[in-house]
């Protein structure tokens, strides 16, 4: 736990995670040891197909997890899909059934809107993790599934997979048609020679506390980042204003392909104003550190 810059308590949390109960290189215990040694609260163990159940190792706190994948060539469109849904904080097994993974009969997308459908059930989050990763179009997107989040930062798939780590032009894409997901930031660890403890969320720690993390996480009460803070408030009808660790550089994005004022670049900036411009529907920000490293707003309506 740590206090930010605005004098809340923050945890840190880790929602992607894989171990030897799957495809990842480190056991559960060494995958606790290694996140709770870089100062996270929790993470969640989310391996391929094997759900995972909550509680704790080592002292570090687990959330219940695994992540279901289902492709192949859609039956209407006639195009290969991709999708990988990581569910997180559930109370009990989902029940997904594994001939999802193989059964090419009907839609994809029905696959998928079953599976979000029983992570909900069973009191999780459906997560649509890497959308760049796996080449996610904002259609598909749009007429696949209520996801309640999605991952615009995937470590390992910058360090061992395609990449393609960062969907900012996903979400954005959606957010113009009014899909406004909360972002995380995850790992996806796998290999732990790199990819592990470079994304996670800082969740209001009284929010968690309240309504349990789960829901936290569901009504956006966190930020997503590699390392700094990023606080977004809307200070009047047409404004918002940004707070944050020093950084180089600061983007406002929208739904407007160009907007005067969106980017502010410098040294040591800790904040910066922006103005809703005509048409705009949304506002998010990014912030990048002297380390190149990025922190990620929720997403603000208009």
């Amino acid at each position: 736990m740590f206090t930010d810059l605005t004098g809340k308590k923050r945890l840190k949390i880790g929602l992607h995670t894989h171990t030897t109960l799957s495809d990842g290189h480190k056991t559960p215990e060494e995958a606790a040891a290694i996140y709770k040694a870089a100062g996270y609260d929790a993470i969640a163990i989310t391996d391929h197909w094997v759900y995972g159940e909550g509680g704790e190792i080592n002292g570090l706190t687990i959330l219940s997890g695994c992540e279901y994948n289902v492709g192949g060539v859609d039956e209407w469109t006639g195009v290969h899909e991709t999708y990988h849904i990581v569910g997180v904080g559930m109370t009990r097994d989902p029940e997904i059934p594994e001939d999802y993974l193989s059964n090419h009969d009907g839609r994809i997308r029905d696959r998928v809107r079953d599976m979000v459908d029983r992570i909900r059930k069973a009191g999780g989050l459906a997560v649509l993790a890497h959308p760049a990763w796996s080449l996610n179009t904002s259609e598909q997107i749009l007429g696949c599934a209520e996801f309640d989040a999605t991952e615009i930062y995937n470590s390992v798939s910058d360090w061992g997979m395609s990449d393609r780590p960062y969907s900012g032009i996903i979400v954005d894409q959606i957010a113009s048609y009014g899909l406004f997901l909360p972002l995380l930031a995850t790992d996806d660890t796998h290999y732990y020679d790199g990819d592990q403890c470079r994304g996670w969320v800082a969740v209001e720690a009284d929010a968690a506390e309240e309504l349990g993390l789960v829901e936290a996480l569901r009504q956006g009460k966190f930020y997503a980042t590699m390392g700094p803070e990023v606080h977004l408030e809307r200070i009047s009808p047409t404004a918002v204003k940004l707070t944050c660790s020093p950084a180089v550089k600061v983007a406002f994005l929208s739904n407007s392909v160009w907007s005067s004022g969106r980017m502010v670049r410098g040294e040591g900036i800790t904040e910066a104003v922006y103005e809703f411009k005509r048409h705009e529907i949304y506002v998010r920000a990014e912030v990048t550190d002297a380390e190149g490293r990025v922190g990620y707003s929720n997403i603000i309506p208009v």
